[in-house]
């Protein structure tokens, strides 16, 4: 079969705003990473001594710069040799970031010697003062992306403080108390990083009896290499929660030539919950499993909403199996009926085509906030109309204005009534339209998107164009979270420059969630003009590829699939916000305790 038209990658130009802010959440080139480390041993070193004597140049080598390099670089090493993990640029970073923690200390230790020299205790006891933070931030950092052993990442921890103390003691030589001192000062660092994991690892472990602190180095490795071990650890946590439930996977595809040129994979389930696990990247996972035999393949958000999302990679290839059964089993049949894509008025959140003996309905608010539809309305949906003899539909969440916590449809709310109003007015709008005649269909992609710099996931943009008499209707599924508020209007107006009616919608896809930013809709990376001229120029190709076509459609329930059930979402944001809460207050208070204990130390040792 031949492939379907491909209109390339996208070379839009990208916005420059959202790079500005990647320092502010991401460790700096290794380059940079250096130049800073220089920079800040400079400042502290010209606190400490006069700039550029023999002092200055031995402190800004032996106390601050030297130690934090070799720190970068034996802290990978070291680790490793402990059973743990940590990259080189991370080691940087932390080196850095623990420099970045003393400036001030040091800034305001000499600022209070100039204001009050007589108060301040004597140099010697500023090493021990800078040291302790030191070590407490290195453990908190390391327990959790090394790995959550205390044993082992505490020689990772004491590596940089221990360094800054050789080199301070070699130009400012210790005494028996200070290095006693220095001792318990480790000691309350030690134990102020041991409150600190406690206090934020208990909300998740309370509620899911997982350690959460033990979770964050795998989600690096999912997140940053897509390690099949991280993954692994990741789906077993979401999948000791999960609860069992019957998903139905429903396929219509469109033949040209006795072969399937598309397909619309329709599973009840929900593309989450994060990154690639579970049924996040829901579109290219099926994608790839059913491979060229499928066509073009095309997965829109159905109904469906966090309660749905599949916790595991085993259950998405449950999905992926049946529906290649499905797809397997049908035979074309000829597809000599069709309507537009109408709208039975203005203020309707449904539109609907029909399709032979079936009803596509798409469902959307926009420009209201268009979101999660719950499944129980489209089953509700499903079932009135079989009892009234109407057409199956299949309802499509469009899923194509964004406005965060706005948008959702639950079930017996009055936005659940107006659809279930809305679509039987629609399909009955459809049947009213319909005429018998030849119908064609033609299918384009474009791939070569980035989620990063795009907001768009590795299914890209794809069009399928269907004419049914003089009418040409054009469905454009861009693989993303959500379009930004306002988007679809100028993306629909560029799409009827090519057919006659048009829809644009997203997969919901929670892949394009891993990067900073969070949500990161569709439009709010990608320059708007550049969207709306790239999907229509897909839907252009599809309508050059139009052909007459045959269709089949089945359906069949995967039992005792394992979802995340009821609430577990809830939950889990939850207990995060929780574990924010907590760290939020005892990050600091901790810092604070330390620092205290510190300068009573120093004070008791003057």
């Amino acid at each position: 079969m031949p492939a379907p038209p491909d209109v390339g990658a996208s070379e839009a130009p990208r916005p420059r705003r959202r790079r500005a802010t990647r320092l502010l959440v991401r460790a700096p080139r290794p380059p940079l990473g250096v130049a800073l480390v220089v920079l800040l041993g400079t400042v502290m070193a010209a606190a400490i001594w006069p700039p550029f004597s023999t002092r200055f140049l031995l402190g800004w080598a032996l106390v601050w710069v030297g130690p934090a390099l070799l720190a970068a670089v034996a802290t990978t090493p070291l680790v490793a040799a402990f059973g743990g993990r940590l990259e080189l640029h991370r080691g940087l970073f932390l080196a850095l970031s623990t420099l970045v923690l003393q400036l001030p200390l040091v800034l305001a230790w000499q600022g209070a010697t100039a204001l009050w020299p007589g108060a301040v205790p004597p140099l010697l006891l500023l090493g021990p003062f800078v040291a302790a933070p030191a070590l407490w931030f290195r453990h908190l950092t390391l327990f959790g992306v090394a790995r959550p052993r205390h044993a082992t990442v505490l020689a990772a921890s004491l590596l940089q403080p221990v360094l800054l103390l050789a080199g301070f003691f070699a130009l400012v030589p210790p005494d028996l108390p200070t290095l006693a001192g220095t001792v318990v000062l480790f000691a309350i660092a030690f134990v102020c990083a041991l409150v600190v994991l406690h206090a934020a690892d208990r909300p998740i472990r309370r509620e899911f009896h997982r350690s959460g602190v033990s979770l964050i180095r795998p989600l690096l490795d999912h997140v940053g290499a897509r390690d099949p071990s991280a993954t692994a650890a990741l789906e077993s946590f979401f999948g000791d929660g999960a609860v069992f439930a019957d998903v139905k996977v429903r396929v219509l595809a469109f033949f040209r030539g006795g072969r399937v040129h598309a397909s619309w994979i329709l599973p009840t389930v929900h593309p989450g919950p994060f990154a690639a696990l579970g049924s996040s990247d829901l579109p290219h996972k099926l994608s790839e499993s059913l491979g060229p035999a499928a066509g073009t393949v095309f997965v829109p958000h159905t109904p469906s909403d966090h309660d749905l999302d599949l916790p595991t990679s085993e259950e998405v290839d449950r999905l992926a199996e049946a529906a290649r059964d499905l797809l397997n089993s049908l035979r074309p049949g000829p597809l000599e009926h069709a309507s537009p894509l109408v709208e039975p008025h203005p203020a309707s959140i449904a539109r609907a085509q029909l399709l032979g003996d079936l009803a596509l309905v798409i469902a959307s608010r926009a420009p209201e906030p268009t979101d999660d539809i719950a499944f129980s309305v489209a089953d509700r949906i499903a079932r009135e109309l079989g009892r009234e003899g109407g057409v199956p539909p299949l309802l499509v969440d469009a899923h194509n204005s964004y406005v965060e916590d706005q948008g959702d449809i639950t079930y017996g709310s009055p936005e659940a009534e107006k659809l279930i109003a809305d679509t039987r007015a629609a399909v009955a709008a459809a049947r009213a339209a319909s005429r018998t005649g030849p119908v064609e269909i033609g299918v384009a992609r474009r791939i070569g998107y980035s989620i990063g710099e795009d907001g768009i996931g590795p299914e890209g943009i794809r069009a399928l164009a269907v004419r049914s008499g003089t009418s040409t209707t054009g469905y454009v599924l861009i693989d993303g979270n959500n379009l930004v508020l306002g988007a679809r209007a100028p993306i629909l107006a560029k799409l009827l420059e090519v057919v006659d009616v048009a829809e644009v919608m997203t997969t919901d896809n929670h892949v394009v969630h891993e990067v900073d930013g969070g949500i990161n809709p569709v439009g709010e990376r990608y320059p708007a003009e550049a969207l709306a001229r790239d999907a229509a120029n897909v839907l252009r190709a599809a309508v050059d590829d139009l052909g007459p076509a045959e269709y089949g459609f089945a359906s069949a329930d995967v039992r005792g699939v394992r979802v995340l059930g009821p609430n577990y979402t809830a939950r889990l944001l939850t207990s995060l916000g929780d574990t924010l809460a907590m760290f939020t207050n005892i990050f600091p208070a901790s810092l604070v305790l330390l620092l205290t204990s510190s300068l009573v130390v120093a004070l008791l040792l003057r």
